[in-house]
């Protein structure tokens, strides 16, 4: 008789797509609101934009979602620290730098958390930086994290066409785009990654910070399989009660039932 190994891991991947993008005076950071696990989705209205409570530093992140909770919650306590040491709060530097030593603090079991970070500068400038999972960081004009990364930036690098870091003197990262251009591109690119990625979809959160303030939009995408089934049952069942005919009514409610257990609502 071979024997079976364990096949457990303290890690899991819930999915889910972060974009960020950087302009003169304003910085675009969005992700979906789709939490999944393998073919299952767990949630679609989960929020992965996290406001640092920094002066005007947004955190997004996807992969594992347990980790991710764990980590804003250790920035959260630094970041508490640091306001009672300094009497002020954090630039988004400041709040970039503090990500990096916490991811690699844990580089030897780490956070399983793929992040970007974006906000406004000093000088009020938008800045986005992205990180890998133990902390190496950049600063860069655009990103995207997760699982429609892939996707994302060849799409973005085409229209954006950020200057390479190696050139000198240093070029400035942020894009030439309005605001409302960003926006648009935002929620092209993510209409298009949904219909080729499964753990990307249901809704988009887009959050713009600006010197005034931070502004949030919400917008629908795709809807699965799933979605599209309730939707039909639910018309149906308003048409045959308005009949009043109560065995056609308990034949569609089974019916209702039987759909909702085999729909695979990662189609």
């Amino acid at each position: 008789m071979t024997k079976q190994h364990a096949n457990w891991s303290p890690y899991d991947n819930n999915g889910g797509t972060c974009v960020a993008i950087a302009g003169s005076d304003y910085c675009v950071i969005a992700a979906d609101t789709r939490m999944s696990t393998g073919y299952s989705i767990l949630s679609r209205d989960y929020s992965k934009i996290h406001n640092c409570k920094a002066d005007k530093a947004v955190l997004s992140s996807s992969g594992f979602q347990a980790d991710v909770k764990a980590l804003q919650k250790v920035l959260k306590s630094r970041h508490l620290v640091y306001q009672h040491q300094h009497n002020k709060q954090m630039s988004c530097p400041a709040m970039a730098q503090l990500l990096s030593n916490t991811l690699y603090f844990k580089r030897f079991f780490p956070y399983y958390a793929f992040n970007v970070l974006g906000g406004l500068d000093e000088e009020g400038k938008g800045c986005v930086f992205t990180y890998d999972a133990v902390g190496s960081y950049e600063k860069v004009g655009y990103s995207a994290q997760g699982s429609g990364s892939t996707l994302i930036m060849p799409f973005l690098d085409n229209q954006l066409k950020s200057p390479s870091p190696l050139l000198l003197p240093a070029q400035d990262a942020i894009t030439p785009l309005s605001e409302p251009e960003a926006v648009d591109l935002v929620k092209t690119v993510f209409a298009s990654a949904t219909e080729r990625d499964i753990y990307t979809g249901d809704k988009l959160e887009i959050m713009i910070l600006k010197a005034d303030g931070i502004r949030t939009e919400v917008m629908e995408l795709r809807k699965t399989l799933s979605e599209c089934w309730q939707h039909t049952l639910s018309i149906v069942l308003i048409r045959i009660s308005t009949l009043g005919s109560l065995c056609y009514l308990e034949l569609c409610l089974k019916f209702s039932c039987v759909v909702n257990r085999f729909s695979f609502s990662y189609l």
